[in-house]
């Protein structure tokens, strides 16, 4: 999939505002942009009342042309008003959705709409798109009533509008539009679920998954989840890696890690690609690496509690360690670590000093070679 994302020359983000409804803040705004001679869509979507806020407008703006625009007028009469609009004989415009799409009205960069938080948010983008097409410095305001409880998924429409505001973001606005209305099941047509429920990497997993199953394809197991659980720093920066596409992918390969060799062909690839990596992402690895011994032994927990770190061993992999042979290996962490076997699970706490991160690799590098090795293998 390609996207568009390079706007047309000398075009700027609309700035856009949310707020609550106030007569004065209105009049303000169109006031600074009549001020400059541009012209203003004030979008009043109730056909019934809009000719009542049209004279309301006239009583705030004495000095301005006031028009007004909607579905139900004659297909000539609303040519007519739309006509006068473009070519500068009206200062405001209260209009319905009808200016959705197919509109380009250079001159008019200024945007109230009424009641934002009753509208879609891919409309409301939609909307937002009606201005900011000059070379003028463009606003967008969306208001809704003043002390009104707006539900959860008004707020997140509202603040996903003023959040992606750039140039290009239509993109993110359908996925996070995706994230709030939900998607439809797997492989049908109904519209129901919520991806958000899951999350998109989640879902996208499922999805394949439901594709493969269909296909006849088998797919490999997935890497057990096991439980990290560390106050640590560990990230790849964006001043490592600053093209987030990138580093989304670095994430995903460190994920399925299952083998050292592949850790390593990881930690090649970023040296040959980024240069020496940080501190952080060498923290990344480090827990990479405490992961993959934690599959190999038989790890299911490894958590900080206080200035110990707990680590919790399955009651089947308990039963194949050799004792003799993991108190041998472990003689040198002292009274650093301590083991003990509970409910046939064995549990090594490892206290937490000085480079703890890597003392924690080394003890699980030590463990997991203390399984015994049964004679069918």
């Amino acid at each position: 999939m390609s996207v568009i994302e390079t706007p047309p020359e000398n075009r700027f983000p609309v700035q856009t505002y949310v707020l609550e409804y106030q007569q004065n803040f209105i009049k303000e705004a169109m006031d600074r942009e009549l001020a400059r001679n541009g012209q203003v869509f004030y979008l009043y979507n109730r056909v019934q009342t809009i000719y009542q806020k049209a004279e309301q407008l006239e009583m705030m703006l004495p000095s301005a042309r006031i028009a007004v625009a909607h579905g139900q007028m004659s297909e000539r009469e609303l040519e007519e008003t739309m006509l006068a609009f473009i070519n500068g004989e009206y200062d405001v415009l209260v209009t319905t959705t009808i200016i959705e799409t197919g509109v380009d009205v250079p001159n008019a960069n200024t945007l109230i709409i009424e009641d934002a938080d009753k509208f879609g948010l891919s409309q409301l983008y939609q909307l937002r798109g009606r201005v900011g097409r000059s070379n003028r410095i463009s606003y967008a305001y969306f208001l809704h009533a003043p002390n009104k409880v707006l539900t959860e998924v008004a707020e997140q429409r509202l603040q996903a509008i003023k959040e992606f505001t750039e140039l290009g973001s239509g993109f993110k606005i359908a996925m996070r539009d995706l994230n709030i209305r939900g998607a439809g099941n797997l492989l049908g047509r109904q519209q129901h679920g919520f991806i958000d429920a899951v999350g998109y990497d989640l879902y996208s997993e499922m999805l394949q998954q439901a594709v493969n199953e269909k296909r006849g394809i088998e797919v490999k197991e997935e890497v057990p989840d096991i439980e990290i659980d560390v106050q640590v720093d560990a990230y790849i920066p964006a001043e490592y890696i600053r093209e987030e596409q990138a580093k989304i992918e670095f994430y995903k390969k460190l994920r399925s890690i299952e083998t050292e060799q592949e850790l390593m062909d990881v930690q090649d690839e970023l040296t040959d690609r980024y240069g020496d990596y940080p501190v952080e992402v060498d923290r990344l690895l480090k827990i990479v690496k405490v992961r993959i011994n934690a599959l190999m032994f038989g790890i299911v927990r490894v958590k900080e509690i206080g200035k110990e770190i707990e680590i919790m061993v399955s009651e089947a992999s308990t039963a194949k360690v050799d004792g003799a042979k993991l108190f041998k290996d472990t003689e040198s962490f002292g009274r650093e670590l301590t083991i003990s076997v509970s409910e046939n699970k064995m549990k090594l706490v490892l206290k937490k000093r000085g480079n703890w991160l890597q003392s924690l690799v080394q003890l699980t590098d030590v463990i997991q070679g203390s399984l015994k090795i049964d004679e069918e293998e």
